[in-house]
């Protein structure tokens, strides 16, 4: 029988130099988008695909993010006094959300460098990485679209998303034939990292959601440090195409880059309309605006 994918990998040792000043002591995984931090998204998002372990990446200046995640007794048992029981229950929900592993990633030495921290925690298993800055509303979420491709195919799974323009330059694009059977299907030959648009292989633009076996972690042992002493996941599934199939997936959703102020602020407008306590009021005072 083939293995599930039970476990998560996330990313969090980047320094957020792109939301300075406001990075210089706060992690970016912690911004808060409308009233939760960014990465309790992907962990939500995360848990309701059936993931049951989460293992973040940390580095230097990332304990607030571990405290998030943990039971805080004193705001809990203040809460309790005082008979928040709504104020309670959501800081108790947070600290019992998922098993979570933490590893130290002593420099920030890339994204493949990153995903290889997790090996010994992941073990023979197909995992699935998620990268907070890519905050996904979707009614199914991407992360369970995504494992119910792997579990069909039996094959790595990166989640794309389509680019019309010049704007496909600023990702890494698949190269792929595309599924006769199903449409958000591209059967993976190869990648380019942040092409011209005139030379782009395809209009698929690979975003922050990956579904991988655990043969990546070999592949990327070989793999040697790149351009900035960076060890690059791309790397790692490019290898991972001369031994089995990879596919690139067009999930039903909409992302938001929340690593970049812009696509946060997208978000935070997005996400705050979604509010039923407050939408409407929201959206009146949006209206008002003298734009």
């Amino acid at each position: 029988m083939s293995k599930k994918v039970r476990t998560a990998v996330f990313p969090a040792g980047g320094l957020g130099t792109r939301f300075l000043p406001a990075t210089k002591v706060i992690p970016k995984e912690m911004l808060p988008l409308v009233d939760k931090p960014i990465i309790q998204y992907g962990v939500e998002e995360a848990i309701a695909s059936g993931i049951e372990h989460i293992i973040f990446i940390t580095g230097r200046g990332k304990g607030a993010m571990e405290d998030h995640f943990d039971i805080s007794y004193e705001l809990d048992a203040t809460l309790e006094k005082k008979g928040k029981k709504e104020l309670l229950e959501i800081s108790r929900k947070i600290s019992s959300l998922a098993r979570i592993s933490y590893v130290r990633q002593k420099e920030p030495l890339g994204l493949g460098h990153a995903v290889l921290c997790a090996k010994q925690l992941v073990g023979d298993e197909p995992f699935a990485v998620i990268l907070a800055d890519d905050v996904i509303d979707a009614r199914v979420p991407c992360l369970k679209q995504m494992i119910d491709v792997y579990d069909e195919r039996q094959g790595s799974v990166l989640a794309t998303m389509t680019i019309e323009g010049p704007g496909i330059s600023a990702y890494g694009v698949l190269a792929g034939a595309q599924d006769p059977n199903d449409e958000r299907i591209y059967e993976c030959t190869g990648m380019v990292e942040k092409p011209k648009f005139e030379v782009a292989p395809s209009k698929q633009a690979i975003i922050g959601r990956y579904v991988l076996t655990p043969r990546v972690f070999e592949l990327l042992e070989k793999t040697g440090f790149g351009a900035g002493g960076e060890l690059q996941l791309t790397d790692g599934i490019l290898g991972l195409l001369e031994h089995e199939k990879v596919y690139g997936f067009t999930f039903d959703g909409k992302r938001f880059d929340a690593g970049d102020k812009f696509g946060m602020l997208q978000a935070t407008v997005e996400f705050a309309l979604k509010r039923p306590e407050f939408g409407g009021k929201f959206r009146e005072y949006l209206k008002g605006l003298p734009l």
